[in-house]
This record gives C-alpha cells, sequence and structure tokens, in this order.
C-alpha cells in the first residue's frame, strides 16, 4: 500500500528549505505527500533577507481541519514536522497528531528538532529548544536531532560515540522510541569523515561517510523525510540508514559539484528512487 505523509512545514518559492526540500524527494521515492505550510517565504532566511507571510496558526491549522473533513487521517502513516517557527505553530501540529493517531493507531509523529548546530549554537527563539524539550519531543515516536541538538534535548554533552549512544537512550526515556542523531562528529573518527546514526530501542547502526565542504540549507529537511518516509516502509534501521546516507551524500555531492549555494533536489532526483548503497552501515549495538 502507498505510504502516506502529512508533512508540516516551511515554504519557500526559491530554493529549497522545509516542505521545498523535503516533498519532492518523498515524493519521488512514490510517497503521497500532504503538504501543510507554515510559512510562504521568498527564499530562507539564510539569505538575510525575505518576503512573505509566516502563517498564523489558525490559519495552518484550518488547512489541517479541512484535510480531517475528508475522513482522512486514517490514511496518514506518519506526520513531519521540522522547523518551527512559535509556540502556536508547535502546539498545532501536536493537534494534529493527536488527531491522525486518533484515526489510525499505528501513525507515528516525526520530529525534526530545529534548533542550532555545534558551529552556530541555537539560531532559533529562545522559547523554541523548550518547547521541543519539554512539550514535543515527548510526543514524538522518531526525532532526528544533529549531535548539538540532541544534547540540549537530553542536558548531555555527547561527543565520543558511547557519550552519543547514552544521550540516545537519555532521549529515548523522553518518549520518542526512534532517534536518527544527523551529523555525529566523534573525535575519534577520521579526518574528513562524518557519521550518521540510528537507533531503535536497543538496536544501533552507524553509517560513515566524506565530510563534503559545503553548507546547505535543507539538507537536514531532506534527511529527516527519508529516514521517515524508509523507516514507516521498512521497519529495518540499515535499510532506512543505508538508503537516506546514500541518498543525502549523492544529493549533496551534486550540489557541490554544481558550485551553486541551493540544494539540486531535482538534479540529483534518481539518486532517492535509487541509491547507490556506497556506505557501509554497521551495527553498534
Amino acid at each position: 500500500m502507498t505510504t502516506t505523509i502529512l508533512s508540516i512545514q516551511s515554504h519557500v518559492a526559491y530554493g529549497h528549505v522545509g516542505n521545498s526540500a523535503s516533498v519532492f524527494p518523498m515524493q519521488r521515492l512514490g510517497v503521497e505527500v500532504w503538504p501543510v505550510n507554515t510559512v510562504n517565504f521568498s527564499n530562507h532566511t539564510g539569505y538575510g533577507a525575505w518576503r512573505g507571510p509566516l502563517m498564523d496558526p489558525a490559519d495552518v491549522a484550518d488547512v489541517i481541519t479541512g484535510i480531517g473533513e475528508r475522513d482522512a487521517f486514517g490514511e496518514v502513516d506518519a506526520v513531519l514536522s521540522g522547523y518551527q517557527g512559535g509556540e502556536g505553530i508547535g502546539a498545532t501540529i501536536l493537534a494534529a497528531v493527536a488527531q491522525v493517531k486518533a484515526a489510525n493507531p499505528a501513525a507515528i509523529y516525526a520530529c525534526d528538532p530545529v534548533m542550532g548546530n555545534e558551529k552556530s549554537g541555537c539560531f532559533v527563539h529562545e522559547s523554541i529548544p523548550v518547547l521541543l524539550r519539554e512539550k514535543v519531543a515527548p510526543k514524538a515516536d522518531l526525532i532526528t536531532p544533529n549531535q548539538f541538538e540532541l544534547g540540549y534535548l537530553t542536558d548531555t554533552q555527547p561527543h565520543t560515540l558511547q557519550e552519543t549512544l547514552a544521550s540516545v537512550d537519555r532521549a529515548r526515556e523522553i518518549g520518542p522510541s526512534t532517534i536518527l542523531v544527523t551529523s555525529v562528529l566523534r573525535p575519534d573518527r577520521p579526518e574528513g569523515t562524518i557519521e550518521m546514526l540510528a537507533c531503535h530501542e536497543d538496536e544501533a547502526w552507524i553509517v560513515q561517510t566524506p565530510h563534503l565542504p559545503l553548507k546547505a540549507n535543507g539538507s537536514g529537511d531532506v534527511t529527516a523525510a527519508l529516514f521517515t518516509s524508509h523507516w514507516v516502509r521498512t521497519h529495518s534501521l540499515p535499510e532506512a540508514l543505508g538508503r537516506t546516507v546514500s541518498s543525502v551524500f549523492d544529493l549533496l555531492r551534486t550540489t557541490h559539484d554544481s558550485g551553486r549555494r541551493e540544494l539540486q533536489i531535482v538534479e540529483a532526483q534518481e539518486v532517492y528512487a535509487h541509491p547507490r548503497m556506497q556506505f557501509e552501515v554497521a551495527q553498534v549495538r
């Protein structure tokens, strides 16, 4: 049966972040995606200037209500959320999750807890990390933090693999049973590499890839979308992780080779549908 994902995220006309980054790769996998946009900007805020409205939470909720009025919530396999621009949007997303799960108890909530990174620190409003840690993450079944965000959610400072696994265990105590840790930068890794770690209950797998020298806005959104899609479809950590990492690496390589700032989402479309599976997926627990 077709996998269906309700994706509640930002939207930009130019470039690729939020739904503008994640919807097409999921569709290229054959996933039915219902995008609900929380902003409608000309471009992402990394440019320092943009135009367009931040959607009122009531308007976002109205769109979601309309979907429910089609008796469609029972078809949803996962609700996916990313950057949350305010507490009102957070409450709207959690209300949508509750409605979907009431119609389909097997549905999951996948949350990408966007807060910041090791290099930049937190780049969201000070209320958002607290919202994510105290209200949103406890309701999630799957979270996809980077190593920095994992540390904030669990009040830890993971660096080594064992510290990161311990932080994952603390995150599981909060609520989510499945955790994908992106941008794992353990100090003993080979120079010029980066890793991604996927955990479910007591099982954990890791993948190491070359670290490409580029800053790509939206790559986390693509990662969360692909992993959620593969996890819902397969319930296999090594398969979901291997496919996601393969696709994201080749997307980033295509973007790097293009010399352009924005992700080359369309140009790299074959790597979502047919990942090369070029990296070893190793079990670490």
